[in-house]
C-alpha cells in the first residue's frame, strides 16, 4: 500500500506564468483591448485564477465574449506558451529527493487538458504501453515513474477538448489501471480550481494530503480558499500551503525583497487554520535552467525546496 500526495503543477512544480500572461495578452489584443494588455506585470492576475471568471472580472465583459477571449488565448498557448511552462530550480531535484531518502516515487498527471508533467521529469517524446490490460507507466532517469495523457497522443501539441466525464474517466483510468508497482509515494499533479478532475481525484483515490499552492494576491487566495473549503468538505487533510512568487531575491546582494504585504499572507493562514510549508521566489534564472537542462540552483531556494518536502514527510509519516 502505498501513499498519495497532491501537489499543484503551475506555479508550483512549474514556473507558468511567461506563457500564460503573453497568452493571455495575444488574446486581449484579438479581443481590441490594447490599453489592457500592455502590461505583462498586470497580467500575473490570470496566473492561477479559472480564465474565463478573470476575464470577465478584469475586462469588465459578459460570459460569451470572455468565452471567445478563452478561445484566443488557446490559439497561442497551445502553440506557444505551452512550452514556455518551465519547472522551477530544485524541482528536478525534490522529487528524486524522496527517492534519495529511500523512497520509490510515482507522478499521475491528473492535469489531463495540460499534461506537460512528462515534459517536466524530461520524458517529452516518451510513450506509455499497455501489457496484460495494465497501463505501464514511464520512468525517467531518477527512477521516478510517471503517466500523462501526452504518453499516449501523437502530437503533444493537440488540444483536449473533452467534457468533464471523459476527463474524470481518464484520471480513474490512470489510478485503476496503471502499473505503478510497488511505490511509497503517489503525487497527484493537479490542475487548478474545484472541477470535475479535482473531485475525482478526491472521492477515488485515497489521499493522505493535499498541498495547497498560493500567492499573496487577493484573487488568488479567494479561489485556494475555495479549493480549502472543497478538501474540508470531503474530509481530505491539507498538509500546508506553499506561498509561489513570494519575493524576489536581490541579484547582487541577495537580500529577500518582499512583494507583497505579510499580514494579508498571515490573515490566509489564520483563517484557514494551516501551516505555511515554505515560501518560493520569483526568480529569473528558472528560465535559463529549463532551457538548458543545468539544474544547478541556488543555495538558498534549494534549502527551500528540503525543508518542504521535509515538512511533509513529517505531517504523514
Amino acid at each position: 500500500m502505498y501513499q498519495a500526495l497532491l501537489f499543484d503543477l503551475d506555479g508550483t512544480l512549474t514556473a507558468s506564468g511567461e506563457g500564460i500572461t503573453k497568452s493571455i495578452q495575444y488574446a486581449l489584443r484579438k479581443m481590441g483591448y490594447e490599453s489592457l494588455a500592455e502590461d505583462l506585470k498586470k497580467l500575473e492576475v490570470f496566473v492561477g485564477p479559472p480564465l474565463l471568471e478573470q476575464l470577465m472580472e478584469y475586462c469588465q465583459i459578459e460570459e460569451p465574449e470572455a468565452e471567445q477571449g478563452v478561445a484566443y488565448y488557446r490559439e497561442r498557448y497551445n502553440v506557444v506558451g505551452y512550452y514556455e511552462n518551465k519547472p522551477y530550480k530544485g524541482i528536478r531535484k525534490l522529487l528524486p529527493k524522496l527517492k534519495k531518502k529511500g523512497y520509490s516515487v510515482g507522478l499521475l498527471d491528473a492535469d489531463v487538458t495540460g499534461p506537460s508533467a512528462g515534459r517536466l521529469m524530461g520524458l517529452a517524446g516518451e510513450r506509455a504501453y499497455a501489457q496484460n490490460n495494465m497501463i505501464i507507466p514511464v520512468e525517467n532517469k531518477d527512477g521516478i515513474k510517471v503517466i500523462s495523457l501526452n504518453f499516449m497522443i501523437e502530437d503533444e501539441n493537440q488540444p483536449v477538448v473533452w467534457r468533464g466525464a471523459m476527463l474524470s474517466s481518464c484520471v480513474t483510468q490512470f489510478w485503476n489501471e496503471t502499473l505503478w508497482g510497488d511505490i511509497d509515494f503517489l503525487i497527484v499533479d493537479m490542475p487548478p480550481g474545484t472541477g470535475d478532475v479535482s473531485l475525482t481525484v478526491m472521492q477515488s483515490i485515497p489521499l493522505t494530503g493535499v498541498v495547497m499552492v498560493s500567492i499573496p494576491q487577493d484573487m488568488v487566495s479567494m479561489i485556494v480558499n475555495k479549493s480549502i473549503n472543497m478538501t474540508k468538505m470531503l474530509k481530505v487533510p491539507v498538509l500546508g500551503v506553499v506561498e509561489n512568487m513570494s519575493y524576489i531575491l536581490c541579484p547582487h546582494c541577495g537580500e529577500k525583497i518582499s512583494l507583497h504585504e505579510k499580514s494579508s499572507v498571515d490573515d490566509f493562514l489564520h483563517i484557514n487554520n494551516i501551516e505555511l510549508l515554505g515560501e518560493l521566489p520569483t526568480d529569473i534564472s528558472v528560465a535559463n535552467m529549463a532551457n538548458n537542462g543545468d539544474d544547478q540552483i541556488k543555495e538558498e531556494i534549494a534549502k527551500e525546496f528540503t525543508s518542504i518536502t521535509d515538512k511533509v514527510l513529517a505531517k504523514i509519516k
